[in-house]
């Protein structure tokens, strides 16, 4: 039965399946087949009305892997490239084969800096992203992160524990290190400077105290 741990049996013959269910392989003899003429190629190409389809047109540049001569003619508008992700993703095309690392590096971390661009933006909107609710961090405490993980073989544990926080945590964590620094440097710009008298009272006081003790 399948969906078990039952070995299934063996697949019946064609004969024994015909006989047993009503119309089965109905299909086998190519004679038989509607498909099968549309399959086989024809002199005349009465099939299309054109030796090469129409392009569509490119508006705007598309990015095209150098495995190919020119770009297809039919693709996706939907997702421009822009920025400087987008200048990212072109040079990943432009300069690298698909079987290249550095292609797919480039491409990850075109994406990598688009989405950092949107948090940004994000900020300056009424609804900024929330990376505590958004990234799902904390079902980890919630819904059994550790159990689900350690002690089952799960081949993806390794990137879990490494790559995952680097490229999801990292870039929040770099980020309020950066803001909370230039909290502290403009508040201790704000800071009035103490005139040299002020500091040399302050020294004096110092060291009397220290000496009568």
């Amino acid at each position: 039965m399948t969906y078990t741990s039952e070995r299934p049996p063996v697949a019946e013959t064609s004969d024994d399946l015909r006989a047993r269910i009503p119309g089965w392989g109905a299909d086998l003899d190519p004679a038989d087949r509607p498909s099968v003429p549309k399959l086989q190629w024809q002199e005349d190409r009465s099939g299309a009305h054109w030796d090469f389809p129409d392009r569509q047109p490119e508006d705007r540049p598309r990015e095209r892997s150098i495995e190919h001569a020119f770009l297809t003619p039919v693709f996706g508008t939907s997702c421009p490239t822009s920025g400087v992700s987008g200048a990212i993703r072109r040079l990943a095309y432009a300069r690298y084969s698909e079987g290249r690392l550095a292609h797919w590096l480039l491409l990850v971390l075109g994406d990598r800096v688009d989405a950092w661009g949107s948090h940004a933006r994000s900020f300056l909107s009424l609804r900024p992203d929330n990376p505590v609710t958004e990234t799902g961090v904390l079902s980890e405490f919630r819904r059994h992160g550790v159990s689900s993980r350690f002690g089952r073989g799960r081949t993806d544990l390794p990137h879990q524990l490494v790559v995952t926080p680097v490229v999801v945590a990292g870039p929040w964590v770099l980020g309020a290190a950066a803001l909370v620094r230039l909290a502290r440097r403009r508040a201790r710009r704000r800071q009035p400077a103490e005139l040299p008298a002020t500091v040399l009272r302050r020294s004096l006081r110092a060291l009397r105290a220290s000496t009568s003790r």
